[in-house]
């Protein structure tokens, strides 16, 4: 599967009305969940500031095939898996990393800030959307050590 089949599916998940969708073919598992705050979606990591982003509007997307260590986000910003709309992401599941490589930009306050990897690795698992909302401390990559 490609990232045009779980970009389609996130995008019909957030155009229709159901809460959650898991699946799972035996190689890979994604789930994707919205939860309802005050009748505003909001991913997991937002419900104890829903009073603050109430018009906020967001889906957290999870993928993984298996056990690794996290790669949490730094700070609260916009998750962006490619350096512009057209290119390709910096990475997938799959992907083998060097230290230093781009894993992602996280915007905070008109900044581009490359997250890099602080470790060879392969990624195991994506759990954000590009131009998605993360919160401080988020899961973003699951990533098993090479």
């Amino acid at each position: 599967m490609d990232d045009k089949f779980f970009l389609s599916m996130v995008d019909k998940f957030n155009s229709s009305n159901i809460s959650e969708l898991e699946f799972n073919d035996g190689s890979v598992r994604f789930v994707l969940r919205k939860d309802i705050v005050g009748g505003i979606t909001q991913a997991p990591a937002a419900k104890a500031s829903a009073a603050q982003s109430a018009d906020e509007h967001s889906v957290r997307l999870g993928i993984s095939s298996g056990d690794g260590e996290k790669i949490n986000s730094p700070i609260v910003a916009t998750f962006y898996s490619s350096p512009s709309p057209d290119a390709p992401s910096f990475v997938k599941i799959g992907t083998k990393i060097k230290k230093g490589q781009t894993l992602c930009i996280l915007k905070a306050m008109k900044m581009m800030n490359h997250l890099e990897a602080e470790f060879d690795c392969e990624i195991v698992a994506v759990h954000a959307s590009s131009g998605e909302l993360v919160e401080y401390g988020q899961e973003l990559f699951t990533v098993k050590r090479n």
